[in-house]
């Protein structure tokens, strides 16, 4: 099974502040669609929280510590990682992580794979993506993306497998 932690983060490893982003690029967008659609998604509360509905296309696993977190029906509510992992295993071979900071953590020893797209700043945050050991990862892709009319930063695509994989 591929468990793959998708994110957008700084040169800092900053993913957003006050429970929301802290740049907006479209192309990035596009490519978490892309990617994510018509698989799992697995997110902590607070993340679910920042959309205004649920994303179209995708299962989507809630992890919180609240009891009795009430969500729309079609959404799955759990308390751990595991169970996230858990009542996906059987149903898709691939399963994206997509936040927050916290969820990151515990997720990336489990991780087969990391597509971070990194911008090209550091930016003031509260949440953080891990730091990426590169004995452990591999980078097998970049793909760089300079700043324009429809995107205040420069960013790279970059795409890691777990070594020994």
């Amino acid at each position: 099974m591929k468990i793959i932690l998708i994110a957008a983060a700084a040169e800092n490893n900053a993913l957003g502040k006050d429970n929301d982003l802290v740049w907006h690029l479209p192309d990035d967008f596009k490519r978490f669609k892309k990617l994510t659609s018509h698989h799992p998604i697995i997110m902590g509360r607070k993340t679910f929280e920042t959309f205004p509905k649920p994303l179209p296309n995708r299962k989507h696993i809630v992890i919180t510590r609240k009891t009795n977190y009430e969500a729309p029906d079609e959404i799955v509510v759990v308390n751990s990682l595991e169970d996230a992992i858990n009542t996906v295993k059987k149903e898709d071979e691939t399963l994206f992580i997509i936040g927050g900071g916290e969820i990151y953590k515990l997720a990336l020893d489990q991780a087969t794979h990391i597509e971070l797209t990194r911008v090209h700043e550091t930016f003031e945050a509260d949440a953080f993506f891990p730091e990426i050991d590169e004995d452990k990862w591999e980078l097998i892709n970049s793909e760089e993306h300079q700043k324009d009319e429809r995107h205040d930063y420069a960013f790279t695509y970059l795409t890691y497998v777990k070594r020994g994989l």
